[in-house]
């Protein structure tokens, strides 16, 4: 997840590759991501400092909420997706649905390094990889 290497300690090239890549944009954090790395979090047993990092970045992002206009591009981007047979249309694939569906609603470019997100013409992925 490039939000986790984003707000990560820890130096590697992969990491630093996606700093740069974003470099001083504003961050803007869908609903679902937040979800995910607290839970991730959560699961991994962060302890209260770490956890705390983790809040204050959260803090200095823009969290994106849902609304009617997000709703309509998430029931696009899944018909789109179930049309022309993309994985994105599987239930297992909701999370990063509504996390493509954020960025579809703000016409913001999506930054990822997870491949399920390739192939859609409705969302301007940027990856280092790409």
């Amino acid at each position: 997840m490039v939000y986790g290497w984003l707000i990560g300690q820890r130096e590697d090239s992969l990491a630093d590759k996606y700093r740069a890549l974003v470099g001083q944009a504003r961050v803007m954090l869908a609903l679902q991501t937040v979800a995910e790395v607290r839970s991730g979090a959560l699961l991994a047993g962060w302890g209260e400092l770490r956890t705390r990092r983790l809040e204050r970045s959260i803090s200095r992002s823009s969290v994106v909420q849902p609304d009617d206009a997000m709703a309509t591009a998430y029931a696009r981007l899944r018909n789109d997706c179930q049309r022309a047979g993309h994985a994105l249309a599987a239930k297992d694939h909701v999370g990063d649905l509504w996390i493509a569906a954020t960025a579809v609603r703000l016409n913001v470019p999506l930054v990822s390094d997870d491949g399920i997100f390739k192939g859609l013409s409705s969302v301007r992925l940027l990856s280092v990889d790409a």
